[in-house]
């Protein structure tokens, strides 16, 4: 069963075409990452799924439904989406931040509610940020800053999460602690995830469903030992790489080709000037 389809989806900005008679179809209650070269239109993809961007034509749906049919709210209830390095306020606290997640249950006649509270600090939990919440957006790290994000992002209590990169400047531990959230939230609650990452080997080992974007559609999409292998890597990111099993996780692992300093060259240059010598 599918959550998100694109039909025949073409995307740009005014005159210029980024995103070309696309069709995709997002498994629901998987992990699905969107991969790709920059500037192929990954995060214009995400921005249209989650009508953020007005297609050129075709469609996007959601849960059999046209979203461009839909009301703003009743997608905000359905799908919620991280874009590209947010920016808050100055001086807004993670407690207020996290709060804002619950915009599409709010109305003129509509108070905070247990709900509402129950959902906040639920979020709040299950990103670790309890005993952060009273502190500002702005004094944390970029890794609880991050989370503070994604638990926004929960407390709109979605079943499906759309995320752009969110990664991008962070450090290896803090990577690995982001997606190792977004993963339990999937194992343990049943979230749709979508996200565009660079990191092809961390795609790999988190993914359920990769989507590779190439000419302005899509050049292959499938579980990621099906699509990851040494061809694709050449034609989307125009790359010579050997793509192994990871070690730990069994999963595809691309070794990317290029100039820096090889051990094992230099062990084999260090073997033959030592057996020269010798003779």
């Amino acid at each position: 069963m599918d959550t998100l389809l694109a039909n025949n989806l073409t995307l740009g900005y005014g005159d210029s075409v980024v995103i070309d008679s696309l069709n995709i179809s997002i498994p629901k209650g998987k992990v699905t990452v969107l991969i790709g070269g920059n500037g192929c239109g990954k995060s214009t993809l995400l921005r249209s799924m989650a009508r953020l961007l007005k297609p050129k034509s075709g469609e996007v749906v959601l849960d059999s439904e046209d979203i461009s049919k839909m009301r703003t709210k009743e997608v905000a209830k359905k799908m919620a989406i991280l874009p590209q390095s947010p920016t808050t306020p100055e001086g807004l606290s993670v407690y207020q931040l996290v709060k804002q997640g619950r915009y599409p249950y709010q109305g003129f006649a509509k108070r905070w509610s247990e709900d509402d509270e129950y959902a906040v600090n639920k979020a709040l939990e299950d990103t670790n940020l309890m005993e952060l919440k009273e502190r500002t957006v702005d004094s944390l790290s970029g890794g609880q800053r991050q989370r503070a994000w994604i638990a926004m992002t929960l407390a709109q209590n979605t079943d499906t999460l759309l995320l752009d990169e969110p990664t991008t400047y962070l450090d290896m531990t803090h990577q690995i602690d982001i997606l190792d959230l977004l993963f339990d939230l999937n194992q343990d609650n049943g979230r749709t995830v979508v996200m565009v990452l660079h990191d092809i080997n961390l795609a790999c080992r988190y993914a359920d469903h990769i989507i590779a974007v190439k000419d302005q559609t899509v050049y292959a999409q499938g579980k990621p030992e099906e699509v990851i292998t040494c061809d694709l890597m050449q034609h989307v990111f125009e790359m010579n790489c050997d793509v192994r099993q990871d070690p730990l996780f069994g999963t595809p692992m691309c070794i990317p080709h290029g100039k820096g300093r090889c051990l094992i060259k230099q062990a084999q240059a260090e073997a033959q000037t030592s057996q020269t010598s010798v003779g």
